[in-house]
């Protein structure tokens, strides 16, 4: 497995980041796909490391905060070496959102549940409307000499909210951000218009969420068997209004699946790394869906297959990046 730098960060990370915010206790009105037990989440996470997975990604509202603990726990019980592993977190959705009280007072929140003194990635789970770009970014540069955070990241936001927010650190000497963890799959290229290209400008890595659509490049028709496809109403919202345009291109991905012999999630995957994707996050909480996340590395699309998986893509909703007013929620 090739590893990578995240930016200028000097951290390196391996192609796929283990997301964890199905790490702990239901939550009714949010998440109820869960695994409850550390134990279970221990046993995912210790097959991420045999795989050679070092990218572990979580947030401070992630089932309450569980996910943090469950991923901190889970590192401890198994020995591992915290230089190696790469630890991300989030803050946001909180009280005062970016405010530099808010994130003094989350990342101590955020590192006494994952039981560490700092966190390779801090991760803006939004862009705040709210307080000033110029605020925010200060105090992330704070925790960044203060030594409890090694590197800084974004995650859905607009184009030029990056860009204003990069602008002002680099203007200032202040820390960058090294890492976008934006919406991106086959059935959602929004970003292609202005974000992705924000990024590649700065030299900013993506590890964007969502890059199997919750499932949907996973199998052949729309709704699953699992109990997530059941009761998963956030993935309902973020989806189903565009079943009907998204289901020919996931009719290319079956095709192009068994044209190949592998699964669809590694066509979808290999889709992702053939677009410059350097680790995409998946939310596993099955041992299999990491093997054969793993096996996609071997998976090798031409450009005439990239064409052909482009091809039918019709512009969609904005769905991550939140509007002025608009309702806030977490996607990912």
């Amino acid at each position: 497995m090739k590893y990578e730098e995240l930016g200028h960060s000097g951290i390196n990370v391996s192609p796929i980041s283990l997301g964890c915010m199905g790490f702990g206790r239901p939550n009714p009105n949010f998440l109820t796909w869960t695994i409850p037990g550390v134990d279970h989440a221990q046993n995912i996470i210790h097959h991420a490391l045999d795989l050679g997975i070092n990218y572990f990604d979580t947030a401070n509202v992630y089932t309450n905060g569980d996910s943090e603990e469950y991923l901190g726990q889970a590192l401890r019980n198994l020995g591992v070496k915290r230089e190696d592993v790469v630890i991300e977190t989030k803050v946001f959705f909180n009280e005062d959102k970016l405010s530099s009280q808010a994130i003094e007072r989350e990342i101590d929140g955020s590192l006494q549940r994952l039981g560490m003194d700092y966190v390779d990635v801090y991760m803006i789970h939004r862009f705040d409307y709210d307080h000033p770009i110029e605020e925010t970014m200060e105090a992330l540069n704070g925790l960044v000499k203060a030594g409890k955070v090694r590197a800084l990241g974004a995650s859905a936001m607009f184009g030029y909210q990056v860009y204003n927010m990069q602008r002002v650190a680099l203007e200032n000497g202040w820390e960058p951000f090294s890492v976008m963890q934006n919406h991106y799959s086959l059935i959602y290229r929004e970003d292609e218009r202005d974000l992705i290209p924000v990024c590649k400008q700065f030299d900013i890595s993506l590890a964007p969420y969502s890059p199997l659509a919750a499932g949907h490049l996973g199998r052949p028709t729309w709704q699953g068997e699992s109990e997530r496809s059941r009761v998963d109403t956030v993935m309902q919202k973020k989806y189903d209004a565009f079943e009907k345009v998204d289901m020919p291109i996931i009719a290319r991905v079956v095709e192009l699946a068994r044209r190949y012999g592998v699964s669809m999630a590694q066509i979808a995957l290999a889709w992702q790394w053939a677009k410059g994707i350097q680790s995409p996050v998946l939310g596993s909480i099955r041992t299999d869906h990491l093997d054969d996340a793993v096996a996609a590395l071997n998976v090798k699309l031409s450009l005439d297959d990239i064409a052909y998986l482009e091809e039918l893509y019709q512009p969609h909703a904005v769905v991550g990046a939140l509007s002025p007013g608009g309702p806030e929620r977490i996607e990912r």
